[in-house]
């Protein structure tokens, strides 16, 4: 297996976006070819349809994992699944079911986007755009347009406690127009590519699915042996079209943010991945259903982690909150900030005296100027939704606003190595 992850390091630790500084351990977004970013028009080249979104494919090396005119790619997004996580699984021979895709495969390393999440990195994934084009800037987000801070995963006011999937809809808010970006499966299907979304049963139909999935086959399911035994019959089903497969898997990342990343739990349930994933898919599998399939494995983002502290819980400083106008919103590792006219300098000397070298401030336009939210023409209401200011963490500070314990063990967002940095693992399933 060509294994590409030491020299893409390599290119990974040069400095980028130099207006800004960096800490040894950070990592930022490498939009030119060694991105997630550059995965949505990768696909769409390699399947004969034009290229979607203003970023360029992978960088050839990576691209060449699957061959000349694959005829599907099957693409497993695990979420939360960091380069750093992948690896010492490896090392401890918990992936010892995706022994074949070593074999066959090629191995590299990507970086997640700004911000490194899950609303925003899927969002890059089934449009090809970055955030800073598609707008989706974190888990919870200033609407300006409808009064609101909205939670982009559920689509409900973020400051509701429970019962608030969908509500978004009473704003006027309709996942199906909110994006104007042409989704991955409408893309396809223009090119004669047939798409598929495997979920989850809890989460087929979400809001944001809904938002994503148009033009694409969903299908649920709801155990690991569920998935696998329906991605293999979906493959045996005769076809003459060329097909795209994306398939979601999220309890690694729900683990790691209720125990941390490091966790037994997560390291046992990426071997019950890996050990389904060759029992009852890759075993059963017939040669002709192999012919000219491609499998990547990748990752929205990694974590790192965050043990609760009351340190960083805004409750505790209500002499910072009456500087800002708004909540913090954004993310805790990536934190955005409205601060009231004139208390901008009171805003800065409180992070400064309550949390000393835990936070750089960073005002948004050097952000936009710097494009670190990715290139393609910025969403017109981008500026609003990332506020005036940046907090972005150091080591593994966070801030935590909501009105409810803070039981997170791990959290993303950052551009902490752990958050950043994503495995791609791809092989020809036929050579």
């Amino acid at each position: 297996m060509p294994d590409l992850a030491p020299d893409i390091l390599q290119i990974l630790q040069h400095p980028r976006f130099t207006a800004l500084p960096w800490d040894a351990d950070q990592v930022p977004p490498h939009y030119g070819g060694y991105s997630i970013l550059n995965i949505p028009t990768s696909v769409a080249q390699a399947l004969g349809a034009p290229a979607l979104g203003p970023a360029p494919p992978l960088v050839p090396e990576l691209r060449a994992a699957w061959g000349e005119r694959p005829r599907r790619i099957v693409l497993l997004l695990v979420d939360g699944l960091g380069w750093n996580l992948f690896q010492a699984a490896r090392e401890q021979g918990r992936l010892a079911g995706w022994q074949t895709l070593w074999e066959k495969g090629t191995l590299g390393v990507l970086t997640s986007i700004t911000p490194s999440t899950t609303a925003a990195a899927i969002t890059t994934l089934w449009t090809g755009c970055s955030a800073a084009e598609h707008g989706i800037t974190g888990y919870e987000m200033w609407l300006k347009e409808y009064g609101l801070i909205a939670n982009m995963i559920v689509h409900s006011p973020s400051f509701f406690q429970s019962g608030g999937a969908g509500l978004l809809k009473h704003a006027g808010f309709d996942p199906k127009t909110f994006l104007s970006q042409t989704p991955l499966g409408v893309h396809l299907k223009a090119a004669g590519v047939q798409t598929y979304a495997l979920q989850h049963y809890t989460i087929a139909n979400s809001g944001l699915s809904t938002m994503l999935f148009r033009e694409a086959e969903v299908q649920s399911f709801a155990t690991l042996a569920d998935l696998w035994i329906g991605l293999r019959q979906l493959l045996e089903t005769p076809t003459e079209q060329p097909q795209y497969i994306w398939v979601y898997w999220s309890a690694v990342d729900s683990f790691s943010h209720r125990f941390g990343p490091r966790d037994e739990r997560v390291f046992a349930e990426l071997e019950a991945l890996a050990w389904t994933w060759e029992r009852f898919f890759w075993q059963d599998l017939s040669p002709a259903a192999r012919r000219g399939t491609a499998f990547v494995i990748t990752a929205d983002h990694g974590q790192i982690a965050t043990p609760p502290n009351p340190e960083y819980e805004v409750r505790n400083h209500p002499r910072l909150v009456r500087n800002l106008y708004l909540p913090p919103t954004g993310e805790n590792r990536l934190v955005y900030l409205y601060p009231k006219p004139g208390r901008v300098k009171a805003m800065k000397d409180y992070f400064a005296t309550a949390w000393p070298d835990k936070f750089r401030l960073v005002p948004v336009w050097e952000v936009l100027n710097a494009r670190l939210y990715g290139p393609g023409r910025p969403h017109p209401d981008l500026r609003d939704r990332l506020g005036e200011w940046l907090a972005i963490p150091r080591g593994d500070a966070y801030l935590w606003w909501p009105e409810k314990e803070n039981e997170l063990h791990g959290r993303h967002a950052g551009f902490h190595q752990d958050e950043m940095l994503v495995p791609f693992l791809a092989a020809r399933l036929d050579e």
